[in-house]
Formats: structure tokens, sequence, C-alpha cells
């Protein structure tokens, strides 16, 4: 079922969203494809910092599935609920662990072949992993239209980026892999 359920994320399965949100037992699994997109980061910033870069970038990665749940659900629980909004943190941590389920891709910059592109797969795995995003957290929070979810993720998304610019700044801890 996992492997089923795995696929079915990185194919972008709005049904999929919608029955990891009422499967209360998915946290493990969601936090299973968490965990895969995380040692994949940290493979990334191993190539950046050595031992500490995969350490560091696998724990933030970690972590940013955590915060971005929490800001997510404020933002689209308290700030912007649509009408029939009804859900729990739980609910976004399960979708939106398997929304993050594109970031295994990131092991294909890795490849000596892609080394002067991994730029454009890291591009399209941020894109293929917000599309992903804004399906789960439409599912989730039972909107209506899809600018209500596309709104709530952007908000949420610049608020985790301001929240990383503020421990960047803090603890100096490792530049995004964007830059």
């Amino acid at each position: 079922m996992f492997i089923s359920r795995l696929i079915r994320a990185l194919l972008l399965d709005i049904n999929l969203y919608e029955e990891i949100e009422h499967d209360k037992s998915s946290i493990w699994q969601s936090m299973v494809v968490v965990l895969l997109a995380s040692l994949a980061a940290g493979l990334y910033t191993y190539n950046l910092g050595g031992v500490k870069g995969l350490i560091v970038g696998t724990v933030l990665a970690f972590a940013g599935w955590i915060v971005m749940s929490f800001l997510i659900y404020l933002v689209g629980t308290k700030l912007f609920p649509g009408t029939d909004t009804k859900t729990n943190i739980g609910e976004i941590l399960r979708v939106l662990g398997f929304a993050g389920a594109p970031g295994i891709f990131l092991l294909v910059a890795l490849l000596p072949v892609i080394n002067n592109f991994a730029w454009v797969v890291i591009l399209i795995i941020w894109v293929w992993r917000l599309v992903a995003m804004i399906i789960a957290i439409k599912q989730a929070l039972d909107f209506k239209n899809t600018w209500s979810a596309i709104w709530v993720c952007v908000i949420g998304l610049i608020a985790y980026m301001l929240v990383y610019i503020i421990l960047l700044f803090a603890y100096g801890l490792p530049k995004p892999i964007w830059t």
C-alpha cells in the first residue's frame, strides 16, 4: 500500500490526498516519505558541506515539513479558511508529507551527467512539490477552488522563508540549496 501511495503522490493523484486526509494511520507513511526526501536533500547538501551538510540538510528538511505544516495550518484555518474548512494539524502533516514525495528525486541532481544542470532538476522538483502541495491543501482544507489553496500555500511559503532567513542570520544555518 505504501509504494502505491508513493507512486500516486508522485502522479499528483487528487484522490490520494483525500484518502490520506482521512486515514490517521497514514502519518507513519507520511513520515517515511518526508524522511526519504529529507535524506535526498541531506545527500545533496553533503556536496556543499560534507558530513555537517548531510546532517544539517537532512534535519532541516525534516523539520521544514513540520514547520511548514504548522504555518499552512495556521494560515489555512485561522487567516483564510474556506466555508467548508474543517481540519486538524494531523491531516495537514499527512497530506504535506506525501506532497513532499517529489523531493526524493533530488538524488538525480547528484548524477555527474546532470552536474551543470542541477539547477534545472531542482527547479522541476520545486515546481512539482508546489503543485502537489496545492492539491494536498485544497483537499485537506476542503477548498472549493484551487486559488484559495494557491494563496494559502504561497503565504505559508513566504512565512516559512522568513523563518528560515531569520534562523540563517541568527544561527548561521547553511544557505538554501538554490543559492
